[in-house]
C-alpha cells in the first residue's frame, strides 16, 4: 500500500510572497531602463573652416549662440547605468546667416552621442555631435 502525502498548495504565505515579490518587481526598473535627465547639454561644434573644435556647454531650454547658429537643448537623457550607455538629446538648431528663413531650423530633433549618422546635422560650415547630459 501506497502512502499519499498531504500538501498544502498556495498556502497564504507563499501567495503573500509571490506578491510581494511581483510588486517589488513591477516597481522598480532594471538598470538598462533607467534614464537620468540632465539639465545640462555638452555639445562639440566643428569649425570645418578652420579646423577648430569647441566644447559648448547648454542649458536645457535656453538658446545658445554660436557665430552663425543659434542653439537650444530642449531636453537630454543619459542611460549611464546601462552596458551599452547612451546620451541622447532634442536639438534644434538654426542658421543666423539666414534672415528670409529664420524661422527655419537647419537641424530639429533628437541627437545621439553613439550614433550620430542616424540624425546627421548637415551644414556647409559647422559640425555639431553630442558629448555629454548632465
Amino acid at each position: 500500500m501506497q502512502l499519499k502525502k498531504n500538501i498544502k498548495v498556495g498556502s497564504k504565505l507563499n501567495l503573500f510572497l509571490l506578491i510581494y515579490l511581483l510588486i517589488i518587481f513591477l516597481t522598480f526598473k532594471t538598470s538598462a531602463e533607467i534614464n537620468l535627465d540632465g539639465d545640462n547639454t555638452d555639445i562639440k561644434i566643428l569649425d570645418k573652416i578652420s579646423s577648430k573644435n569647441e566644447l559648448i556647454k547648454l542649458l536645457n531650454n535656453k538658446e545658445f549662440i554660436y557665430k552663425d547658429l543659434a542653439i537650444k537643448s530642449i531636453k537630454c537623457t543619459d542611460s549611464k547605468l546601462d552596458d551599452n550607455p547612451e546620451v541622447k538629446a532634442y536639438i534644434q538648431v538654426k542658421d543666423l546667416t539666414k534672415k528670409d528663413r529664420n524661422n527655419v531650423f537647419v537641424f530639429n530633433g533628437w541627437m545621439f552621442s553613439s550614433s550620430p549618422s542616424i540624425a546627421p546635422f548637415d551644414h556647409p560650415v559647422y559640425d555639431i555631435w553630442l558629448v555629454r547630459c548632465y
